[in-house]
């Protein structure tokens, strides 16, 4: 198959003006070129279409049959592009359009309820979520914002934003503490219940206490439950199956309601930090950038540090 040559736009453009003032002299000046090169664009759209747009005479220039069959077409791509390049400047200055999302589960559970904020802010930009513990590829899956937890991995492909960071801590329900009683020390965790997290290895994740400026690891000696799931481990904690440790942002909304308490809170430690990861590109659109600004403010909230009443054992006054 012969493929044709594709006219320039500046060459339909050129066209175009000759079309509408009747004179290459005129459309040269409207255009700000020569007359000279207003003639060589016509030469070329007309080879390239392989007709006669123009019947010229010393007096006149106007449109032949083909010409005026071009000149409709010649407008409406004239017309159409300009619609899109005010549509594409308008995204650039407003936020408008989807932005693909790829969240961890537990944190998409904490930041879903703080959308419809954003959307109120910007109702034009509709949000495309995947909530999965699994690692995306930003760049082969199409995501515009993917976030992680924990330290990142060489991200040739991808400008990193740090969004926060966190900290460990042991926390469960008032229910539970009001049933079993409070903890007042380190080696009194070994009488509690605890919701213990079973790693991607297989193993058992220890807690990890600060003890007096030394990180000690304790592993409970009968766990109540074994999870595998960071959203089901917290669930665990809130309905009253035990201690659970967990990073303060996803306890920090059930602080602040009364459904979990933090035990021991001198005991937390550094947890690991939350990066959002955006493909590399000129510049992040302004749907996108509206997007990260938002999850950024919301996770740099700060978290209860465990400073709420303690929590009387069950029977007493």
């Amino acid at each position: 198959m012969i493929e044709h040559e594709v006219p320039g736009v500046e060459d339909i453009a050129v066209f175009v003006a000759v079309a509408d003032h009747g004179s290459f002299t005129r459309a040269a000046e409207r255009l700000g070129t020569g007359k000279s090169s207003a003639g060589k664009a016509v030469q070329r759209l007309e080879a390239q279409l392989g007709t006669r747009l123009f019947q010229r005479t010393t007096r006149a220039v106007r449109l032949t049959e083909d010409g005026e069959t071009y000149l409709q077409a010649a407008r409406a791509a004239l017309e159409g592009l300009a619609d899109a390049e005010r549509a594409l400047a308008a995204r650039r200055d407003e936020p408008v359009g989807r932005v693909r999302l790829a969240l961890p589960v537990g944190l998409g559970r904490l930041l879903l309820p703080t959308l419809a904020s954003l959307r109120e802010k910007h109702p034009k930009v509709t949000l495309e979520i995947s909530l999965s513990d699994r690692r995306s590829d930003a760049v082969a899956e199409g995501w515009d914002l993917v976030v992680r937890i924990g330290e990142l991995p060489d991200e040739g492909e991808m400008t990193v934003r740090k969004l926060c960071s966190t900290r460990e801590g042991l926390y469960a329900s008032p229910e539970y503490l009001g049933r079993r009683g409070p903890v007042s020390a380190i080696h009194e965790l070994h009488d509690h219940d605890a919701a213990i997290f079973r790693g991607y290895s297989g193993a058992l994740r220890p807690w990890k206490l600060n003890d007096g400026g030394r990180i000690v690891e304790v592993v409970p000696r009968s766990p109540a439950i074994i999870l595998s799931d960071g959203q089901a481990l917290l669930d665990a904690a809130v309905s009253g199956l035990g201690i659970a440790q967990m990073l303060d942002k996803f306890a920090q909304p059930h602080v602040c309601s009364g459904r979990l308490r933090e035990v021991l809170p001198d005991t937390g430690i550094k947890g690991p930090p939350i990066h959002a990861l955006v493909p590399l590109g000129r510049r992040i659109p302004c749907k996108t950038r509206v997007v990260l600004e938002h999850l950024a403010e919301v996770l740099k909230r700060p978290a209860p540090m465990g400073d709420a009443p303690a929590v009387k054992p069950a029977g007493a006054t």
